[in-house]
């Protein structure tokens, strides 16, 4: 059992230092060469904070633990609004986002609802997850068009800067960076794959439970990072644009990659409880950027309540999920 815990903490200290390290190197890099902030918010720092999402999710699905695979990217979304801008909020109300910050959330709740869709099958296949991708594709297009088009917008922008507060003093450390992390993310989603199905099998608790719990919350340690400074420097854009962004990746980009390398059975549980929980998480931070002016430190303590609630919950019927 030691030798397990010892195995999940290395992993989840490896994918937060691979990916924080593959972002602020693919960023310097990517500056270097001239490339635009928006497109490097958009693209690098998007698929940059999710690799660690990314990697456990395959290798999982590898391993023939679908369910941590499709939990991890449920779990990371359900995390990431409840638990993370819950965090968020706590420390500092969320106020004055831009109004593309509803656009998005809109876009996280559609594509919410296409993972609901999904899941009332029993196996999400291959073609299901060259479709996702596709539509990934064509957001990430129209998200650059509809910021290059509107000069306030600047959501992207805005988390391409939250990068760049360490300087890298030489050229090369960029590129030492982007390779430690990816050598980082793997090795550490490797370890956290294999002590968090040990765990399970030890505690007789279901793939699904530690997928939900354990590796969505681990996976989500670079947004929770990026997201506990923004919000201590009052930039409110970042916090919402680094949650939902990611949220739309973790969807359509990890599950759509994973189940295209390897088809996901879906276990009822996804269909009843958790991929439910997740849309009305979703719909809830949509209704609050739609309907208020700041998400206060009322509503970050109600949400991570309702974070509390759901993780117990999931310990409390793990054993016969």
């Amino acid at each position: 059992m030691l030798h397990d815990l010892l195995l999940v903490a290395a992993g989840l200290i490896l994918l937060f230092v691979g990916g924080e390290g593959l972002v602020r190197g693919s960023v310097a890099i990517a500056e270097r060469f001239g490339i635009s902030k928006l497109l490097i918010g958009l693209v690098i720092v998007g698929f940059g904070t999710s690799t660690p999402e990314l990697l456990v999710s395959v290798n999982a699905a590898l391993d023939g633990a679908s369910e941590i695979a499709l939990g991890n990217v449920v779990g990371s979304n359900i995390a990431n609004i409840l638990l993370i801008i819950g965090i968020a909020a706590v420390i500092v109300p969320i106020t004055a986002w831009q109004r593309t910050a509803v656009r998005e959330a809109l876009v996280a709740t559609l594509v919410a609802l296409v993972a609901f869709g999904l899941v009332q099958g029993a196996l999400i296949t291959r073609v299901e997850g060259i479709a996702m991708l596709l539509v990934l594709a064509g957001y990430l297009f129209a998200s650059y068009w509809l910021e290059r088009r509107n000069q306030e917008a600047k959501a992207f922008q805005h988390e391409a800067e939250e990068f760049r507060d360490i300087p890298l003093l030489r050229p090369w450390l960029a590129h030492a960076l982007v390779l430690g992390g990816i050598v980082a993310l793997i090795a550490g989603a490797d370890m956290l794959v294999e002590g968090a199905v040990s765990i399970a099998l030890s505690f007789n608790v279901s793939d699904a439970v530690i997928g939900l719990s354990l590796v969505a919350v681990g996976t989500s340690l670079p947004e929770l990072a990026t997201a506990i400074v923004a919000a201590i420097r009052r930039h409110s854009d970042v916090v919402l644009g680094n949650v939902i962004g990611s949220n739309i990746f973790n969807i359509l980009a990890i599950l759509g990659a994973t189940v295209m390398i390897q088809p996901i059975e879906v276990a009822a549980r996804f269909r009843e409880i958790d991929t439910p929980v997740m849309l009305g998480a979703s719909l809830l931070l949509a209704g609050l950027l739609f309907a208020t002016k700041v998400i206060g430190r009322g509503w970050g303590g109600l949400m991570l309540v309702a974070y509390l609630v759901y993780l117990v919950h999931l310990l409390s019927i793990g054993t016969t999920a």
